[in-house]
């Protein structure tokens, strides 16, 4: 008896830190920071430390887990931590990861728009199939980049 409280006892302290897709949404799955100044926390609730500030707005994130309103995420340099749900947004955002050229049609040789930096953050519209590149609006440029040059949106992801 006593071994089987010491179990019990044991797997409610770790409880917290079980993650499933409790909304139903899929996991993992890319979102974006809400606001201009976000907390990052070692665990999910407020009386975990926070571990990190996010300063920038529609920095996109990916959700690895869900606890309650608390949702793990990875960003783009690979912190991990939780997040209260309501600092995060559903609008999908892409970071730049090296130069790239926003074109002005859905093809590797269209004319270019401008030139994106790495780490620019922009909005995504759209990823159709089979032809590697999204739609993406940089700074009120509206044009598309190639998908491998984008974090926040998965290599097979078709975003229509």
């Amino acid at each position: 008896m006593r071994f089987l409280s010491a179990v019990l006892a044991f797997s409610m302290l770790l409880a917290p830190f079980r993650a499933s897709a409790q909304t139903g949404l899929p996991l993992p799955r890319f979102v974006s920071l809400r606001s201009h100044q976000v907390n990052l926390r070692t665990g999910p609730g407020f009386r975990y430390p926070v571990e990190w500030v996010y300063l920038k707005s529609d920095l996109p994130v990916e959700i690895t887990a869900e606890f309650e309103t608390w949702r793990r995420i990875r960003d783009f340099d690979g912190k991990e931590g939780w997040i209260y749900q309501p600092m995060l947004s559903g609008r999908r955002t892409v970071r730049v990861t090296k130069d790239a050229v926003l074109r002005r049609a859905a093809n590797t040789n269209a004319l270019p728009l401008a030139k994106i930096e790495s780490g620019a953050v922009g909005r995504l519209a759209s990823c159709p199939a089979n032809i590697g590149l999204c739609k993406v609006e940089f700074g009120g440029f509206q044009g598309w980049v190639v998908k491998n040059d984008l974090w926040g949106v998965y290599p097979d992801e078709v975003l229509e």
